[in-house]
């Protein structure tokens, strides 16, 4: 999945414009995107293990070939109820960087739609009201195919003190049962 494309182009007005790739999702019936780049791979909801003494939107952990990885969910994490798991239910593999530290974790959504590029352009800045997450943690907002996608800014949706905390879960025991 890191196979992200960015293109400069440019507007009728004359200014330059990228063309991003973002991996498009649903959670509780709304749209949200994140940048591919940051996308490794989407697998199937199943097999994690809680870790007690976690915050309660992180599920647990999961063994991912041999690596331990957190696992949020984002619908918690938005203030919301538990993601309700489903057929669909997945949860989305990503690189998350704080400081000069790479992350592996991954997040629970109701389902992936589409990977689509949007311009740069055509996304607007967040709205200071109106959605039902903080603002801080909305990047911009896109219309795609006639629905409006909220871009998140995964930099403040898993704040550098929350990364570390889960740095020290995944550098916990890896004998984990897949």
């Amino acid at each position: 999945m890191n196979t992200a494309v960015a293109t400069v182009g440019t507007s009728a007005s004359g200014k330059a414009n990228m063309v991003s790739q973002y991996l498009i999702f649903s959670l509780a019936n709304e749209l949200f995107a994140v940048g591919t780049l940051r996308v490794r791979e989407i697998i199937e909801y199943g097999n994690i293990t809680s870790v007690p003494m976690m915050p309660g939107y992180i599920r647990g952990v999961i063994n991912l070939r041999g690596a331990v990885v957190p696992v949020i969910d984002l619908n918690a994490r938005f203030g919301r109820a538990h993601t309700e798991i489903s057929r669909r239910t997945c949860v989305v593999i990503l690189e998350v960087q704080a400081d000069n530290d790479t992350h592996v974790l991954g997040i629970v959504v109701d389902a992936v739609s589409a990977v689509r590029q949007i311009d740069s352009a055509d996304v607007e800045p967040a709205p200071s009201f109106g959605t039902r997450i903080r603002a801080d943690f909305i990047d911009g907002m896109a219309k795609v195919k006639g629905n409006f996608v909220i871009l998140l800014d995964l930099g403040k949706v898993l704040s550098v003190e929350e990364i570390a905390m889960l740095g020290e879960v995944s550098h916990g025991p890896a004998h984990l049962e897949s």
